[in-house]
C-alpha cells in the first residue's frame, strides 16, 4: 500500500481528484496519510478531514527563518512514513533536503506542457496569462518528479488541451485543470502505486 503525503495551499481541486479516483477504485494500492498546507484558510484542508485524512498547516511566516521552516517541514513530513509525496499547487519551495530524502519520490502537477512555460515565477493563473500572451493552440498539464530546479524533473505524464479563440486566463485554466490535471495525476499515482 502506497502512503501518499499530498501538498496543498489553496483550495484543493487536485487533491478531489485524487480522492475521487480512490473512492472510484482509479486509484489502487494507495492511501492518502495526511494533507499538509502552508495556508491555514486553505480548503484543501477541509476537503482531507472530510474524507478522515489527517490535515496539518505548517507556514513558514509561524518560524524564525526559512532553515527552522525546512526543518520542521522535513521532520512533519517523516512522521508519516510517506511512499509518495505529492505536490498538488503547493507555492512553496521544497527543501533541498527533502528532495535528496524522497529522490524520485516526490511529483507535481504543472499546468503546462513541460517545457512551455513553466520555471520560476510560473504557477496558477500565470501561467495561463503567459500561454494566452504567446498565442499558443495547444496547452495542457504534466506530471513530473520534483528534483533540485523548478519544473525540471523527469516527465512522467502529459496531456495536452485546446486553447480556444475567446478564451481567457480563467476559463484555460478550468479547462487544463478539468481536462488534463484531474486526470494525469490520478494516472501517474496509479501507475507508480502500482508499478
Amino acid at each position: 500500500m502506497l502512503r501518499i503525503g499530498v501538498m496543498v495551499s489553496g483550495g484543493g481541486t487536485n487533491l478531489q481528484a485524487i480522492l475521487d479516483a480512490i473512492d472510484q477504485g482509479r486509484i489502487t494500492n494507495a492511501k492518502v496519510e495526511v494533507v499538509i498546507s502552508n495556508n491555514p484558510g486553505a480548503y484543501a484542508l477541509e476537503r482531507a478531514k472530510a474524507h478522515n485524512i489527517e490535515a496539518v498547516c505548517l507556514s513558514p511566516k509561524s518560524y524564525s527563518d526559512r532553515a527552522a521552516f525546512n526543518q520542521a517541514f522535513l521532520d512533519k513530513v517523516n512522521e508519516y512514513h510517506l511512499d509518495l509525496i505529492v505536490l498538488a499547487g503547493f507555492l512553496v519551495t521544497i527543501p533541498e533536503e527533502m528532495i535528496k530524502e524522497y529522490r524520485n519520490k516526490i511529483i507535481n502537477i504543472h499546468p503546462s506542457l513541460i517545457p512551455s512555460f513553466c520555471g520560476v515565477g510560473y504557477y496558477g493563473l500565470k501561467v495561463h496569462e503567459a500561454a494566452l500572451k504567446r498565442g499558443v493552440k495547444i496547452t495542457g498539464a504534466t506530471v513530473h518528479y520534483v528534483d533540485e530546479g523548478v519544473d525540471s524533473g523527469p516527465i512522467i505524464l502529459q496531456k495536452a488541451v485546446e486553447v480556444l479563440d475567446k478564451d481567457t486566463p480563467e476559463i484555460l485554466q478550468r479547462r487544463v485543470m478539468e481536462q488534463a490535471e484531474w486526470v494525469i495525476l490520478p494516472q501517474a499515482i496509479q501507475m507508480i502505486a502500482n508499478q
